[in-house]
C-alpha cells in the first residue's frame, strides 16, 4: 500500500464480531455477519510503505487484529491539505495535519509501523523464486490456523412447533414459525 488513505473501514470489516448463523431449510449453514472476516489474520509489512501504508498496519496493531509480518514502514504519516498550484503548471505539497494517539502523543510519523515478526527481504531468495516475507506470513497464518480454528456451527435440532403445547403456556412458540 503506497499511501493516501486511513482505511480504517478494512480494519472495521476485519474486527467484525461472529454473531451466529442461519440455517435455510436446504443447502449450507451461513453466518452473520456475511461480510467479515475469521480467523487469523496475518499482514505482510515493509519499509517502502508509507503515509496510509503505514497507518492501515499501525491501526492493525492497535487493533489487535492480527501479526505483521515484514519489515517496519517507513514513517511518512502526515496529511497533505491542499495542493497549491504554481505558474508553470506544477503544485506543491506540504504536510499540513498530523496524526496523534489517544494518550495524547505523536505517533507513527518517523516511527512507522513495527513488524510483530522481522523478515528481512532477501534479493537472492527473490531472484531464485522465494519470498521470504511471504512465506514466513504464510507459516504464521497456518499455524495461528491450527492453534485457533475458525468457528464451526452446530446447528440444534430443528424445532417442533407442532408437538404439545408446553404446560401453562399459550401455545404461541417463538420464532419464526411459531404460534398458533
Amino acid at each position: 500500500m503506497g499511501g493516501g488513505q486511513a482505511a480504517d473501514y478494512f480494519i472495521e470489516v476485519m474486527t467484525r464480531p461472529l454473531e451466529g448463523f442461519w440455517s435455510p431449510r436446504y443447502g449450507a449453514i451461513y453466518r452473520t455477519p456475511a461480510a467479515a472476516i475469521f480467523g487469523p489474520k496475518v499482514m505482510i509489512i515493509n519499509e517502502f510503505a508509507g503515509s496510509g501504508g503505514d497507518m492501515l498496519p499501525w491501526m492493525f496493531h492497535h487493533n489487535k487484529v492480527g501479526t505483521l509480518v515484514g519489515k517496519r514502514t517507513w514513517g511518512g504519516l502526515v496529511g497533505v491539505g491542499s495542493y497549491p498550484p504554481l505558474m508553470d503548471g506544477g503544485n506543491v505539497t506540504a504536510p499540513s495535519f498530523g496524526f496523534f494517539n489517544e494518550q495524547g502523543q505523536w505517533d507513527v510519523e518517523n516511527k512507522g509501523a513495527a513488524p510483530d515478526v522481522e523478515v528481512e527481504l532477501d534479493p537472492k531468495a527473490m531472484h531464485d523464486g522465494h519470498d521470504p516475507q511471504l512465506e514466513r506470513a504464510v507459516a504464521v497464518a497456518m499455524q495461528q490456523m491450527k492453534d485457533h480454528p475458525a468457528p464451526v456451527p452446530h446447528r440444534p435440532a430443528f424445532p417442533n412447533y407442532n408437538g404439545p403445547k408446553p404446560p401453562g403456556g399459550s401455545g404461541s412458540g417463538s420464532g419464526a414459525g411459531g404460534g398458533k
